[in-house]
């Protein structure tokens, strides 16, 4: 087992060092095809089904540039502030791995289709930073290696290894970020809210699905400390591949600490790649960092320069969405939330559902309340994400059958149970279930002489103004009618009947 590194308080780490971030974003674009192939772009699929030649780079094959590809990358640069360049050019990254077919990946080195932006990244108390962007260029993403045996399911340790080459050459937009300074102990938060904010732009588009469980999204972050007052930046770490917010957040916290402790031991920082590891909430080594040189770029012989049509660039900037801080800002006060709503829904990455569920007519608490607490449950106990399990129509149709009294909240999350399971709409899972309020006052003056029969002490008490017996009659009643009963109907009927008994 490796030896657990040494760490600084995250408070004396502020005091005496300086921090400097960096990210590096990597989205996969929702392109249908490959970004040189026509093999299909889909997440899942039987292993090494989704390629063609070209993806595993066997000789005589060629690659064309994917126009979607293109356009969605311009699209991002615009969203991101950058300037879109007159000429880009593709440029051949050497490295050798098994899970890159070519020996060597299709990136854009030194004439990328975007450059020279910022971004505005809005903290969780209205704290305002601007992130700046030094580029945004297109590139083919790697295939995919499954560890198989040992305990971490990483390369140390394992038996052998297997290579799913469906991911190598889908479409990628890495987003490069200038260094970024003055966070101080904000970082950590920085760095979450910064990838948040660049996940709700790529969905605001439409240019990617952006869902980190699945490597749509992933973040590399870099890290860096240096002495308060010193020029020089400190050597930096990179941490790959980090797939959710609060993984970023506690990524940076723990590399700020771990380089704090070495640096006031007196010694150095290794640039280095790191690995986060969620279960221990720590980072360790990966491999010694490459610098550009290291990866022998030369420009593509396969491929021509793209030289964008300056009327599409104008026409993609002219179509560009609400940036995601201002819509933020709109939503959150249309919506009247309070900033814990608020953050709640966005912690969830639930904007656009509750946006949407809001749009089909439910209140925007109404649909706060069901996207956080019920249909959050049920996504995080089958392991997938709220919106892949119902849609916001369905969501809306449920909450009007209950403010409408023809639900109570308990049979609400019945009819989404069955919608959820496949069975139809919210109004056929009630007529199939036969989940309805009932709201015939026979049937609950049945119900409720009933139990005041079988319960003739708790009659008692009620007759002599202890009210709060009644509790036990409207629970049985409640019982007796399957919870299909207005709880608040059944009160008025169990303190009329007991006076009338």
């Amino acid at each position: 087992m490796a030896q657990k590194d040494a760490l600084m308080d995250f408070d004396e780490a502020l005091e005496r060092f300086e921090p400097v971030l960096g990210f590096e974003v990597h989205v996969e674009l929702a392109t249908k095809t490959k970004m040189f192939s026509d093999a299909p772009n889909f997440f899942g699929g039987e292993p090494n089904t989704n390629v063609t030649p070209v993806d595993l780079g066997l000789p005589g094959s060629l690659p064309v540039v994917n126009e979607q590809a293109v356009r969605y990358s311009i699209q991002l640069g615009l969203a991101l502030g950058c300037s879109i360049a007159e000429s880009s050019r593709f440029a051949r990254k050497n490295y050798y791995y098994p899970d890159n077919p070519k020996n060597y990946q299709i990136s854009q080195y030194d004439e990328p289709i975007a450059f020279e932006g910022e971004v505005e990244v809005e903290l969780a108390d209205g704290t305002i930073f601007q992130v700046p962007i030094e580029r945004a260029h297109m590139e083919e993403d790697a295939g995919k290696l499954t560890h198989v045996g040992g305990a971490t399911g990483r390369i140390q340790g394992a038996e052998y290894s297997l290579v799913d080459y469906n991911r190598a050459g889908v479409p990628l937009v890495e987003i490069v970020t200038k260094p970024i300074f003055g966070a101080k102990d904000r970082a950590p938060e920085l760095g979450a809210a910064y990838v948040q904010v660049i996940r709700d732009l790529v969905r605001a588009l439409g240019v990617s699905e952006a869902r980190m469980e699945r490597g749509n999204l992933r973040c590399d972050a870099n890290i860096s400390l240096r002495p308060w007052g010193q020029e020089k930046l400190g050597t930096r770490t990179e941490t790959k591949n980090v797939n959710s917010f609060r993984a970023v957040e506690r990524a940076i916290r723990y590399e700020i600490q771990r380089q704090a402790a070495i640096l006031a031991a007196g010694g150095t920082i290794t640039q280095e790649t790191r690995h986060w590891h969620e279960d221990t909430g720590r980072t360790s080594a990966g491999r010694p960092k490459s610098d550009a040189d290291d990866y022998r770029y030369f420009p593509e012989p396969d491929l021509l320069p793209v030289v964008p049509d300056p009327a599409v660039v104008e026409e993609l900037r002219a179509s560009l969405p609400e940036a995601p801080v201002a819509r933020r800002r709109r939503l959150k006060g249309e919506w009247s939330f309070s900033d814990l709503e608020f953050q709640d829904v966005v912690n969830g990455g639930l904007l656009d559902e509750v946006e949407a569920t809001v749009a089909a007519g439910a209140s925007p608490q109404a649909a706060r309340k069901w996207w956080t607490g019920e249909i959050s449950r049920v996504a995080n106990a089958q392991d997938t994400t709220p919106g892949d399990l119902v849609s916001p129509q369905h969501v809306a149709e449920t909450i009007a059958l209950v403010e409408s009294g023809d639900l109570t909240d308990r049979l609400a999350r019945q009819v989404l149970e069955g919608v959820i399971a496949g069975e139809g709409s919210p109004a056929q899972v009630v007529e199939a279930r036969g989940l309805k309020v009932v709201s015939d006052d026979s049937a609950l003056t049945a119900a409720v002489d009933q139990a005041l029969a079988a319960q003739p002490d708790v009659l008692a008490k009620i007759r002599d103004g202890k009210v709060q017996a009644a509790g036990a009659i409207i629970g049985a009643v409640m019982k007796a009618m399957q919870g299909q009963a207005d709880a608040a109907r059944v009160r008025e009927l169990v303190l009329e009947r007991a006076q009338q008994s």
